[in-house]
């Protein structure tokens, strides 16, 4: 058969066939347990948001951090709490303000007079999943007191360097309205950030599902752990397993590309952007029951996984193009590797 882009497509998709019929479905099976389980549980606290929560659930399962960026009010800091108690994760809520300090994040070595030695007082860091509520409010110099925990999973303090727990998931929060005060997340912050997400107001129907189930007490008070932290930790790993064939990685790379060459774009995405694109798209196919990435999977998480990186050029902004705007079009324009148009 000639080597032509169908023929490349036919042989991807037949390897694909063929790696599902072979794999482990069990893994496969854990990583859905897990989702659902996560998202119901979550479900009961935040209405009507399905989705976003079943996005949120794709970070944590991927092992990548969220940026969640509304208005006041929506339920974001609601979603880290529901998160954390539906698998029993240990929980710590850090609110960013302009005077916070480094150590206020990581902790401090204090002098023990008893012992004569420095012991090491850890900060809220070292949770498994931690909160980072309104973290544009606080100075770069104490934001970038995360840029290693996130990347790296470690703190270092005095010369010390101390692992944090795993699962390690951060979740952060900013209000896009209201600047005053404020100190925009630098690029290298950003670009750490797996994905950037929106819950967006309820509807009417859903807004009065909140009131009714919030007449007595908070739906959080009866929110119980529904998988253990080994669970999430197996499933972690069982999304890696996910098979991506070659054209399925090339079309990765290709849109990341456009984002860089892109007219109106003055800074594109990274290469960690692509590798975001990768894993959740190997979670988002475990989650669908999957042993194997489709082109679907990744145009369906391109926006949450790139936009954010990307930088307009100010003469396009002045013409209302958003990233958003940019990621939609490498969409349109970019063909699947190994596909051809009919």
């Amino acid at each position: 058969m000639p080597d032509t882009p169908t023929s490349r497509l036919r042989r991807a998709q037949q390897e694909q066939t063929q790696y599902a019929d072979t794999a482990n479905g069990a893994n496969v099976e854990i990583v859905q347990q897990v989702a659902e389980r996560i998202t119901h549980s979550v479900s009961q606290v935040i209405v009507g948001k399905r989705n976003e929560i079943r996005l949120t659930v794709l970070g944590l399962l991927s092992m990548g951090h969220l940026l969640i960026e509304d208005v006041p009010g929506v339920g974001k800091t609601m979603l880290a709490k529901a998160l954390a108690r539906s698998i029993g994760a240990t929980f710590s809520r850090i609110q960013f303000t302009p005077d916070m300090l480094p150590s206020d994040v990581t902790g401090v070595s204090l002098f023990n007079q008893k012992t004569r030695e420095f012991e090491f007082r850890a900060g809220p860091i070292m949770a498994q999943i931690v909160l980072a509520d309104e973290i544009n409010r606080a100075t770069p110099k104490t934001q970038a007191a995360l840029l290693e925990a996130m990347e790296e999973r470690q703190v270092t303090v005095d010369g010390v360097t101390y692992q944090l727990q795993e699962p390690f998931l951060l979740l952060a929060t900013q209000n896009p309205i209201e600047y005053e005060g404020t100190f925009p997340l630098p690029e290298a912050q950003l670009d750490r950030f797996f994905m950037r997400i929106q819950l967006g107001y309820p509807s009417p129907q859903e807004e009065m599902a909140v009131l009714t189930s919030q007449q007595y007490e908070h739906p959080l008070a009866n929110t119980y752990q529904v998988v253990t932290v080994q669970d999430l930790v197996n499933a972690q790993y069982a999304v890696r397993q996910v098979y991506v064939a070659e054209e399925i990685k090339r079309y990765i790379i290709d849109l990341v590309t456009h984002t860089r060459n892109h007219t109106d774009v003055y800074l594109g995405s990274s290469p960690r952007g692509g590798l975001s694109v990768f894993r959740a798209s190997q979670a988002r196919a475990a989650m669908a029951g999957r042993n194997y990435v489709v082109p679907d999977d990744v145009k369906a998480l391109v926006e949450v996984c790139l936009a954010h990186r990307i930088i307009v050029r100010p003469e396009a902004r002045i013409n209302k193009v958003t990233a958003r705007n940019v990621v939609n079009d490498i969409l349109q324009t970019t063909p699947v590797a190994g596909a051809s148009a009919r």
